[in-house]
Parts: C-alpha cells; sequence; structure tokens
C-alpha cells in the first residue's frame, strides 16, 4: 500500500515529544522547572501537518501560575509561536494526581477528620482529586486548584468506591502544594458491604462458556502503514491525541480509480458529567474529562481476548511525562474486523432465489480509565459507506455513604449503606465534515405528518420537510423523536444520477437528552455545548474544543457559544458538526461494584453519496452454505 499524502498526519514519535520539549525548554521566556501538559504534532487547518516537522507544546510554570502553548519546529529546533498566559488553568498535569494524595494525606486537618472516624492509619485511604469548576468561591481565587474527596480501602487492591469517607472535602492548592480549605459535614459510618469485583472475589463462578475464537486463517483484510489505514473502499489515518484521545483523519472512500472524501477529522471534543445531587461531597461535580484532564494518556494498554477479540492490529501511544520524558502506551489503539450480521437480503417468492451478504465492520477502538469509569471509544466504518460512533461506558459508579434507612431523593440506593447520586454522562464530539469536498450545506429534515383533506385523502400522508441551516446564528439544534430528525451534510459541488446533491445524514441514538442543571448554574454556564444536541459552525482551525482550550476553573462561556457569537454564513462552506449525545444514569443495583457496558453513539449514513446500494457488488460468502 502506498501512503498518501491526504491520509492526515503522522504522530509524534517518543524521540520527537522529548525533542519537542528540549527546544521548548531552551527556549526564550521559558522558566527553569517548567511542567509539560502534553505535546502533540501540530496540525494545520484541515488535520494534515503544517509545512515540516512542527510539534504543538502546552506547559504550565508553577511559581508565576503561566500557561506556555508554543508550535515549535523539528526539524530546524526553533520556535514559530510562543502565547503565554496568566489567567487561565491548563488540564491537571499526570503528577497532580499523586501530588494532591500526598498532600491531603499530610494536613493536619485531615487526619483529624480522619481521626474522628476511627481512621488512624492512611496507607490504604484512596485520595480522588476532582476538577473543582468554578463557583466564585474566595478560596480558589487566582489558585490552581481540585477538590479531594476520601475512600476506604481494606487492601491496595479493595474497590474504595464501596467505602467513600463522606463529608470530608480537602481544596488542595497545587502549586503552594497545601490544603487551603477543609469542610467536614460530619460523620457518616463507613458502609459495611464491600465491593470486590475480582474473579477470586466472586466465587463460585458459573460454568464456563464453549470456547468463542474468531479466526482469519488468511489474516485480516485491512492493511496497516504506520497509521494510514486501508480496507475495503475506505482510506482514513488513526492517531492518539493527548486531550481528544482516539482520533480518525481524512476518511474517504475509494472505489474505481476514484478517491472520495467524506470527514477530515472525528474526534471528542469534550464532554462533561453532571451531578444531580445536592450534598456538599457531590453537587459541585460536573467534570469535563477531556479537558480538564485529557484522554489520552488514561488510555488502556490493550490485551487480546479481554479488550479485543479476532486478528488484531494495535498502534503505540507516545505522550509527554511532565518531565518532558516520554510515556508510551502498549497496544492503545485496537484495529480489527468484525461479523456484522446480515448487510442485506431478499428471498423471491416467485423464483424461489436468496441473494444476502453478510455485513463486516472495521473496528478502531481505544479504552480509558478517567478515575472511576472506564470510557470506551468505538468507530466502526461499514461495506455500505456507513460510519459509527459508539462509546462504551463501564467501570465503578461514583458513591456516597448512607445511614441505613434515610432517604436518598437525589440518587438510588445500591447497598443498604450506599448510595449513587443521578449524573449525566454528555459526551461531544467534532466532526469535520468534507462530503465530496470542503464545501457543504446542513440541512435538517423532520418527518411532519399532514393536515385531513385533499391533500391528504387517507389521512396517512407525511413529508419531509427541510430547513436549511444557514446562518451559526440558527446553528445550535436539537433532537426531536416526534419527526424522526436527522442532519443531512451536503455536496455543494456535486450531485448524483438523480441530479441531487450528494450528501451523508448525522443520526443520533437514543441518547440525546440535554443538559438537565438549570440555565442560571455554574454547571450550564460552562458546560453549554451540552445544551444543544447539535452546533454547526464555519470552519476555523482554532476553534477545537466544545468548551474552550482551557476549561479547567474558567467560568464558562467559552467555546461553541463563543463560536456560533460570530453567526458567518453556512451555507456552500466548510462547516463543522458538533454532536452532543450521551446518557442520563439513574443508577441500579446492578450497576455495583462495576457497571455492565452502557452504549451510545451517532451514525453518519450515506444520503444520496451513492447512486445505488453501493455494497450491491460484495461477492457471494466463500466456503459457506449460502
Amino acid at each position: 500500500m502506498a501512503r498518501v499524502e491526504t491520509w492526515g498526519p503522522v504522530p509524534l514519535s517518543a524521540d520527537e515529544i522529548e525533542r519537542a520539549c528540549e527546544i521548548v525548554r531552551d527556549a526564550d521566556g521559558i522558566p527553569d522547572g517548567v511542567r509539560f501538559v502534553w505535546a502533540a504534532v501540530a496540525e494545520d487547518a484541515k488535520g494534515a501537518a503544517t509545512g515540516g516537522r512542527p510539534a504543538e507544546v502546552l506547559a504550565y510554570d508553577r511559581p508565576t501560575a503561566t500557561t506556555h502553548r508554543l508550535v515549535v519546529d523539528l526539524d530546524g529546533g526553533g520556535v514559530v509561536s510562543h502565547v503565554a498566559r496568566g489567567d487561565v488553568q491548563p488540564s491537571i498535569i499526570y503528577e497532580e494526581y499523586a501530588m494532591a494524595g500526598a498532600i491531603v494525606k499530610a494536613d493536619p486537618g485531615w487526619q483529624a477528620a480522619m481521626a474522628r472516624r476511627g481512621i488512624t492509619s492512611y496507607e490504604t485511604v484512596q485520595v480522588d482529586p476532582w476538577a473543582t469548576g468554578n463557583f466564585g468561591l474566595a478560596w480558589e481565587q487566582g489558585r490552581r486548584i481540585v477538590r479531594a474527596m476520601s475512600l476506604w480501602r481494606d487492601t491496595p487492591d479493595d474497590n474504595g468506591y464501596a467505602r467513600p469517607i463522606e463529608g470530608v472535602i480537602a481544596y488542595v492548592d497545587l502549586n503552594e502544594r497545601r490544603v487551603v480549605h477543609l469542610e467536614d459535614h460530619g460523620v457518616v459510618p463507613l458502609p459495611v458491604a464491600g465491593g470486590r469485583y475480582d474473579a477470586e472475589s466472586n466465587r463460585p463462578w458459573r460454568e464456563a462458556l464453549k470456547p468463542l475464537d474468531v479466526v482469519q486463517p488468511e489474516g485480516p483484510s485491512f492493511v496497516l502503514d504506520g497509521n494510514a489505514l486501508q480496507w475495503d473502499c475506505w482510506r482514513l489515518a488513526v492517531t492518539m491525541h493527548p486531550v481528544d484521545g482516539l482520533v480518525l483523519h481524512d476518511v474517504a472512500w475509494a472505489e474505481n480509480g476514484e478517491t472520495r472524501s467524506v470527514l477530515k477529522r472525528a474526534s471528542l471534543a469534550e464532554m462533561i458529567v453532571p451531578y444531580g445531587d445536592t450534598s456538599p461531597d457531590h453537587g459541585y461535580k460536573h467534570v469535563m474529562d477531556v479537558g480538564e484532564y485529557g484522554f489520552g494518556p488514561f488510555a488502556n494498554s490493550l490485551t487480546l481476548g479481554c479488550d479485543c477479540l479476532g486478528e488484531i492490529r494495535y498502534l503505540d501511544a507516545h505522550f509527554a511525562g511532565p518531565d518532558g520524558q516520554a510515556m508510551t502506551t502498549t497496544n492503545a489503539i485496537c484495529i480489527h474486523e468484525e461479523d456484522a450480521g446480515i448487510l442485506w437480503k431478499h428471498y423471491d417468492h416467485f423464483s424461489g432465489l436468496t441473494e444476502v451478504r453478510r455485513s463486516r465492520r472495521l473496528v478502531v477502538s481505544s479504552i480509558h480509565t478517567v478515575g472511576n469509569y472506564e470510557y470506551g471509544i468505538f468507530w466502526y466504518l461499514y461495506l455500505d459507506g456507513s460510519i459509527q460512533l459508539e462509546m462504551k461506558l463501564s467501570g465503578i459508579l461514583n458513591t456516597s455513604a448512607t445511614h441505613e434507612g434515610a432517604p436518598v431523593p437525589y440518587g438510588r440506593r445500591i447497598t443498604p449503606h450506599l448510595a449513587a447520586p443521578h449524573h449525566q454522562h454528555l459526551f461531544n464530539v467534532r466532526l469535520d465534515m468534507d462530503v465530496d469536498g470542503p464545501e457543504n450545506t446542513v440541512v435538517e429534515i423532520d418527518a411532519v405528518p399532514l393536515a385531513d383533506g385533499p391533500d391528504n385523502p387517507y389521512g396517512s400522508a407525511f413529508v419531509a420537510r427541510e430547513t436549511p441551516i444557514t446562518r451559526e446564528a440558527d446553528g445550535a439544534r436539537d433532537a426531536n423523536a416526534a419527526t424522526a430528525r436527522y442532519w443531512e451534510i451536503r455536496s455543494a459541488s456535486r450531485t448524483n444520477a438523480v441530479g441531487q446533491p450528494t450528501g451523508y445524514r448525522l443520526k443520533l441514538g437514543h441518547g440525546t437528552t440535554p443538559l438537565l442543571a438549570n440555565p442560571s448554574s455554574a454547571v450550564t454556564r460552562r458546560g453549554q455545548f451540552a445544551k444543544h444536541n447539535l452546533w454547526v459552525t464555519a470552519y476555523d482551525p482554532a476553534e477545537r474544543k466544545a468548551a474552550g482550550d482551557y476549561p479547567n476553573q474558567h467560568p464558562g462561556g467559552d467555546g461553541l457559544p463563543q463560536f456560533v457569537a460570530a453567526d458567518r454564513p453556512l451555507e456552500r462552506r466548510d462547516v463543522v458538526l458538533w454532536a452532543t449525545f450521551g446518557t442520563t444514569h439513574v443508577a441500579r443495583p446492578e450497576d455495583f461494584p462495576v457497571m455492565p457496558c452502557e452504549y451510545v453513539g451517532i451514525l453518519l449514513q450515506p444520503c444520496g453519496f451513492f447512486d445505488r446500494n453501493p455494497a450491491l457488488n460484495l461477492p457471494p460468502e466463500r466456503g459457506h452454505h449460502c
């Protein structure tokens, strides 16, 4: 396979990451001892690397509380651009998780709170540092703060979320390295029941199922060249970004000597997990795991037979450590094929003949553990030209200790002494669409029934009402199950055999409930992207994140609300779609001590992109009865 330039950027190697950090250290205006937040290949306007070999680096200086964002030239060794800001907080740095725990455990006030609960040994106390949001609290102003919650483990490998130490909240200044404020809202006994989920703790086991092997004796049908991927008619590139996590680049359909663009870049742009509890332990929580933490370094090292099944190919991922040394996650991205059931079939009653083709999908996936939750990012590419994103949610509920029998108005009891607050998981994915070129128009489609009358003699007629989205002021849209609403992204430069614009349509899954927090809340001010299911904006390379580049401790208003305020025209333009979807989680006992996967996502389907079913020319299966 000959690699094509349009197949997206090549990610930074470990050596390149360390070289980029070295250039930053030596740059003018960079203090000694600067800490590195992340480093990635610099992407140009359409997701491919800009000229030469540039890298983008985010660094933080603790003594001056200054964030430095630089683009450096790895080939020439110089700085291309440098922006220093003292008014923003970068995402929580990898080293700060352990740092926060050590600071909390050394604090006399926290130790006294533990003593009131009969805890005098801290070795197995788990300290969880949570992004604090922004509520205008005096002790948070001008500081780099996390709120630390404490949980008890019987042993180092125990499940701490089974025994939260309720009511104790430590506000940690990560720059001053001290607890600046401590709250103790009263003693609640530790829950009695444990929460171990390892195999040995859950005997007797069920009878084992018979082996299920996925075998491809001739190898997989895809070809991987570095991070460039070719499967059937699909061409694309795959990277792991330190903030966005798994990214698809330059997704195109190549057939009969022609390569047609579909999607230039697709990735998570933000997510928010707002809690509906009113208690001090949980009421403030609305973490934005992409911008406040960064998805990339939390990628799991995936294991054959457990995380992935079949004939697998893996890609490693490299990240900048706080000291500028590279960290490598092996097998961070899993690529394989799956049988996907029937693609199309028909039995002809007249001839007695049956034609059927099986579906298969290419799976590009990664799994990220952010605190207590696992988030699986699964991109599926199908033989009929469809593209699906499925988010798989697993892991452990965030919990609160309760008195037995006490009411739980804002959550559900999952053991006699343990409850899980109501919360949401709302994802925003950024889709830089290029359907047959960069000039596209987005049209909202609603199925609308006609009133009784001459135009509706049987009373069952309905039309597909089209509403073009012409300007950004009208670009914030909501799902409507009553009208089966979806959105078409139509080419402005190409038509199909029936004279209609070629296009793709975006359909949201069942998880379309918007953010439930009140409009005046700090949660909503900071997570405004989640108030609508779709935003459409004109393309701007600087507009990358749905809540802005620096959501950590930001008061809100950045990101999509700011982007659409420009009210740029959208028809026949290079447009970006930002889709919000997710789940509202009212917990059940079956979700504990570890949650079975829940699935939410979106679907992109060709809609006039092809002149007829593109899978008609699939050959029948070899070596099977059909």
